[in-house]
């Protein structure tokens, strides 16, 4: 376990606005999804629209608000220049509409977009680096954060050059560079990320002790590897190095699971609360997902492709930032309005603090239809998945009614 220390975080109403825009993000995105044909392929506009929609409006939004508050007070050094959390959001919010707009309408607008994109992850990457320059500690966890950020840079230099290709006609291969700007983006910055996040929110959340650190350890070893593989495929042309990085980054997701496993088998929080509800469907979506993956990567097949794809979005990333929400929101609330005043007053304890009732049906609504549109995909029924997308938007609206509620607890008080 570890302390956390007040006064390295930054003022939570600078955070909030993430967490808003984010859930906002969210909810549209999953309206977006009604536009979507489930049977055509990972190359269609309106997919790639859909894509940098969800991951820059909603999954980068929250975890930059996330990580702003989390890697300061765990880390136990100040940001290098917390200010700079001012503008990274409203650059994220006009690139990410720009970008989009460019994918859906106005191509000529994609670089703009994307230079904008690039704007904000240039100075989170400074300000995160420069933070981490002053740890004394070099944990796992400092270790993937700097990798992680170093690999979303390269990613999103990829994607700008591709929108240069797109927007500006720069002669650039997309179908080849694609695969490499997601694997950049989703295996070297949001998995990575939430590999050392795990290893301080799931002990943390769960109050777990005592458990074996080598599975992870290895796994950030072969994920950094995999995706530095791909990358230096990609450049040189080497097309069975990209086929063989796809498979060590199977194993280190492997190697990942177990070391969930290993912490869930010896926590002493037992409790099946919409936190813990969360993480069982995403990290069983994850499973799905590689299994789905495994033949893909060996026979090919679009739908296969696309369901994997939807599980690891929509399932695993999706549920662990929504289920960590009900856990980062509450505490980092109190930790702002509550904890000057242990014991001077009664003060709130942390599960009283989310909306449990709303929680539920986000969960319920959320969960179900992700696996029903997910059949849809897999199977190719277009009614299926649009019935998802469905209960998928009804969670959505929980999802951010329960983030307003959490934001705003204690303001009447």
């Amino acid at each position: 376990m570890f302390s956390v220390y007040k006064d390295y975080a930054p003022p939570f109403g600078m955070i909030a606005p993430f967490f808003v825009i984010g859930s906002i993000f969210f909810l549209l995105g999953t309206l977006f999804l009604l536009m979507l044909d489930p049977a055509k392929g990972h190359f269609d506009p309106l997919i790639a629209g859909w894509v940098h929609w969800f991951l820059l409006g909603f999954v980068m939004m929250i975890i930059f608000g996330a990580m702003a508050q989390l890697i300061p007070v765990v880390v136990e050094v100040g940001h290098h220049s917390v200010d700079l959390y001012y503008v990274i959001w409203p650059l994220l919010l006009t690139g990410t509409l720009a970008m989009v707009a460019g994918f859906w309408v106005w191509p000529a607008v994609l670089p703009y977009g994307g230079l904008l994109v690039l704007t904000a992850m240039l100075i989170y990457l400074y300000d995160t680096l420069m933070t981490l320059r002053k740890v004394e500690n070099v944990t796992l966890t400092v270790k993937t954060a700097v990798a992680a950020n170093l690999f979303l840079t390269t990613g999103i230099v990829v994607g700008f050059v591709m929108t240069l290709a797109i927007g500006a006609g720069v002669d650039v291969d997309i179908s080849w560079w694609l695969g490499t700007h997601a694997v950049l983006v989703l295996g070297g910055y949001v998995v990575l990320t939430i590999m050392g996040l795990s290893l301080i929110l799931l002990p943390m959340f769960g109050l777990a002790h005592g458990f074996d650190e080598r599975p992870v350890e290895l796994s950030f070893n072969l994920m950094l590897g995999g995706v530095l593989l791909h990358l230096f495929s990609t450049m040189i042309g080497f097309a069975f190095g990209r086929f063989a990085a796809i498979f060590v980054m199977i194993v280190a997701i492997g190697l990942y699971l177990w070391q969930v496993y290993l912490i869930y088998n010896v926590r002493a929080r037992k409790e099946n609360d919409i936190w813990a509800r969360s993480m069982f469907f995403g990290y069983g979506s994850l499973v799905v997902a590689v299994l789905l993956a495994i033949p893909a990567a060996i026979f090919g097949g679009e739908r296969l492709i696309l369901a994997s794809g939807w599980f690891l979005i929509l399932g695993f990333v999706t549920f662990l930032i929504t289920g960590h929400l009900y856990k980062i929101i509450p505490f980092l609330v109190w930790f702002e309005r509550y904890s000057p005043l242990v014991g001077k007053q009664r003060v709130p304890m942390l599960q009283e603090m989310y909306p449990k009732g709303m929680a539920d049906m986000e969960f319920a609504f959320s969960a179900t239809g992700v696996v029903v549109a997910g059949l849809g995909i897999l199977f190719g029924l277009r009614d299926l998945y649009y019935g998802g997308v469905i209960l998928l938007i009804v969670g959505a609206g929980f999802m951010l009614a329960s983030v307003k509620w959490m934001l705003s607890f204690g303001k009447t008080e």
